[in-house]
């Protein structure tokens, strides 16, 4: 029985998987996987999602050359989510943050900031 097996996903087919920082642990994306995308993950050794927007499956940071290669993988205690822990190449936003959960709540302003700076230029990337 392989780990495909073992993960419970939702009614739509699908499990959330939290994507962080092997030697951080930094929360990089959150994104959801189909049970295809769950197999290309384990078998290849780097981050496969299922993109909702276009429904198909597809390997993070294809497009950017800023793949996602895989430490370990864990479940939560019903297994109906999952941690991948990942060596991330460059960044995982795709707006050109190491991480997308870059902005921070400003208060007093009723807005959101960057929190950090931009490492890449997604317009010279993707294009």
């Amino acid at each position: 029985m392989s780990i495909v097996d073992r993960v419970q996903f939702d009614a739509d087919g699908l499990i959330p998987a939290v994507i962080t920082d092997t030697d951080s642990k930094r929360v990089l994306v959150l994104c959801y996987l189909n049970r295809e995308a769950l197999e290309r993950t384990i078998a290849e050794g780097v981050v496969y999602v299922y993109r909702r927007s276009k429904g198909q499956v597809m390997q993070k940071g294809v497009s950017s050359g800023h793949i996602q290669k895989i430490t370990e993988v864990r479940a939560n205690c019903d297994a109906n989510s999952l941690e991948i822990r990942v060596e991330q190449e460059v960044a995982a936003c795709h707006a050109g943050f190491y991480s997308c959960y870059y902005r921070t709540w400003d208060e007093k302003n009723q807005a959101w900031s960057d929190a950090e700076e931009r490492i890449f230029d997604p317009d010279k990337v993707y294009t």
